[in-house]
């Protein structure tokens, strides 16, 4: 999905033997998702790349740290219940993944789209929650774990408008080479959505920033097709969209105020008067 396409992640120095483990099994944990929560040796070699003896090798190690379970009678594997320790600590550590849970379903349900959170990891947007039950035909659905691109995704323009220029390695050379760019995220500073991102194979997402206090802390998405989604920041859909995210940020105790555009001069409106970012 060319709008919220995966950006490249770059690779550690091959040369280490530990660091080539890491990336290993965390190949084999990401090759399993909520359609295919079952996968056969073969699957999982494929994923990996190797021959069939290292890939069992290495399955063989994540089954005796309970990250991963095999059914002997159906010859499958699937994640361990490691893992739901490992997921409950990062929900734990990430306050805004479970406030933010039952409010995307019920956007879901009130537009019948796909609606995704993802939060900043120092160099991109990366999706850490997606619902798509919708009753569409056809539907956009986005992978946990992906990696989004930060200047072509809407969600990666949320944070490149709301976070430090600091906090983006390379963005003021982005910006100074791409006048769309910078008119973009002028725009979404003003207007407190990101809704006019670049759309490929019939893809369109718009996202709205989550604040805690003045801190970016995620941004959630509508990601559909260009035909469901329609372009503008003014449309029923942004508006939903800019609702939900203004009340996950009031639950997270920032007043409702985080969500509010800002001004030419990078301050955030609040319901007083101006405020600082």
């Amino acid at each position: 999905m060319a709008d919220d396409a995966p950006s490249p992640v770059k690779s550690a120095d091959p040369s280490s033997p530990a660091i080539q483990t890491v990336q290993r099994a965390a190949v084999i944990l990401n090759a399993f998702t909520a359609a295919r929560p079952r996968l056969s040796l073969n699957e999982l070699t494929a994923s990996l790349g190797t021959s069939k003896a290292t890939a069992h090798r290495y399955t063989k190690a994540l089954r005796e740290s309970n990250l991963l379970r095999y059914d002997e009678r159906e010859g499958l594997y699937s994640l361990g219940p490691q893992i739901l320790t490992l997921s409950a600590a990062a929900r734990a550590a990430m306050p805004v993944i479970s406030i933010a849970g039952p409010r995307m379903q019920q956007l879901v349900r009130e537009i019948d789209e796909t609606v995704v959170l993802s939060v900043w990891d120092g160099d991109t947007a990366v999706v850490v929650r997606a619902d798509d039950n919708t009753d569409r035909v056809i539907r956009v659905s986005v992978r946990t774990g992906s990696r989004l691109s930060r200047t072509e995704s809407a969600q990666g323009r949320v944070f490149c408008a709301f976070l430090p220029e600091a906090d983006v390695p390379g963005l003021a050379d982005e910006i100074a080479a791409s006048a769309e760019l910078r008119r973009e995220i002028e725009k979404i500073r003003r207007t407190g959505i990101s809704a006019n991102t670049p759309s490929a194979n019939g893809v369109r997402s718009i996202a709205a920033p989550i604040f805690r206090g003045s801190t970016l802390i995620a941004a959630m998405a509508i990601v559909g097709t260009t035909t469901s989604v329609p372009e503008g920041t003014d449309s029923p859909l942004a508006i939903a969209l800019q609702r939900v995210a203004a009340l996950v940020t009031a639950e997270l105790g920032s007043g409702g105020n985080g969500h509010l555009p800002v001004d030419g001069n990078g301050q955030r409106a609040t319901a007083g008067g101006n405020g600082h970012r």
